[in-house]
């Protein structure tokens, strides 16, 4: 499948992208709900491979690997080594980013059904910037809410939100 429209990246990727993440592991449930939010989540991993900033306080230079799930109303990262032993698991409260998540479904929910039904580039492209919008909300909040914990960069920040986002979904 081609990219995604929607991950067009705000900042010029580095001749040498960093990389601390080297691997980001998902539940495997059930697909998500509709191709696009498939094609979505499955974009924002490549992308998140491809170039992040990922550094636990306390556990060195990496590179790392994550397991990223969403139990009992909390976001779990289960942060591994490189060769998938267990260093540190952090929880964070889904509490503060429930508005988000939700904005952010309503809109990718209407940017699909723009799509399907031909709405005008115009109006497609409102939606989006409404969709970016609510990305670098969801960055923000995430970036605030692991400072002293794990020190990300606002891409890996975004690329994390759509995956929290494609996680609550399966709930």
């Amino acid at each position: 499948m081609g990219r995604n429209p929607c991950h067009r990246s705000l900042v010029p990727t580095p001749a040498v992208a960093e990389r601390d993440l080297i691997r980001v592991v998902l539940p495997d449930a059930q697909p998500l709900p509709s191709p696009y939010a498939e094609a979505d989540r499955r974009q924002a991993v490549e992308d998140l491979l491809a170039g992040n900033r990922f550094l636990p306080k306390g556990l060195g230079a990496g590179p790392f690997g994550v397991a990223i799930a969403v139990r009992e109303g909390r976001l779990i990262l289960d942060i591994r080594d490189e060769a998938d032993a267990p260093l540190h698991a952090l929880a964070l409260a889904l509490g503060p980013f429930r508005k988000l998540i939700k904005d952010y479904h309503l809109v990718v929910e209407s940017h699909e059904k723009a799509v399907s039904e031909g709405g005008s580039e115009v109006r497609i492209q409102a939606i989006d910037m409404g969709r970016r919008g609510l990305h670098n909300e969801g960055a923000t909040l995430l970036t605030e809410r692991l400072d002293g914990r794990i020190e990300i960069n606002f891409e890996t920040a975004r690329r994390l939100f759509t995956l929290v986002c494609a996680l609550h979904q399966r709930i």
